[in-house]
């Protein structure tokens, strides 16, 4: 594992935030099991405790750990988009999913992504960590770690400085009712 990727593993286990490339745009990233951590990335994304943030996963396997079980028919979406650009919402573990990643709701937003770096260091955290884009919240998202907010830079613990694969946000999916919804098209195009 690369010295970089191992810094941010680090980091990301003693409850750090880290800016993070994925194969969408730059995440800004901390552990999911961790409230202290979760706090400090919304104070410093200036984000509303309301607003859920989805997570990083590296397995289906992981995903059943954090969310009720699903049907078949979302198991084939999981298959036929990951890794990949494709955020699927779906009924949380409350027990296991802190308020603040679930917005106080019942939901949890999961993706597998297509990035090497950012899978190893989700094996290595071995918990989930959260996926919401590097920016202040409503300004635009970035791609390149040189392109990332100086101001936003200096608030967390550590950049990893790679550029994203991507450069367009994931698209997110609600498979949490019978009748799916497209919340957001971005990376991967789905029709439903």
């Amino acid at each position: 594992m690369d010295k970089k990727v191992e810094k941010a593993v680090e980091i990301l286990k003693s409850g750090g935030i880290v800016l993070l490339p994925t194969d969408t745009v730059f995440g800004i990233c901390c552990r999911i099991d961790n409230n202290k951590a979760l706090e400090r990335l919304f104070a410093i994304k200036k984000r509303e405790n309301s607003q859920a943030v989805p997570i990083l996963v590296s397995s289906t396997d992981m995903v059943k750990e954090y969310a009720q079980p699903f049907n078949e028919k979302i198991e084939k979406l999981m298959e036929q988009y990951w890794p990949g650009g494709l955020t699927i919402v779906i009924k949380a573990k409350k027990e296991k999913v802190l308020p603040l990643v679930r917005g106080d709701g019942d939901t949890v937003g999961v993706r597998i992504p297509d990035s090497v770096s950012l899978f190893q260091i989700i094996e290595e955290v071995g918990v989930p960590i959260t996926g919401t884009s590097a920016n202040f919240h409503g300004l635009p998202s970035v791609k390149n770690w040189k392109d990332l907010d100086p101001r936003l830079v200096q608030l967390v613990d550590y950049v990893l400085e790679e550029d994203s694969l991507g450069g367009t946000a994931s698209t997110v999916v609600d498979c949490s009712e019978e009748n799916w919804k497209i919340l957001r098209q971005g990376a991967v195009t789905i029709k439903l």
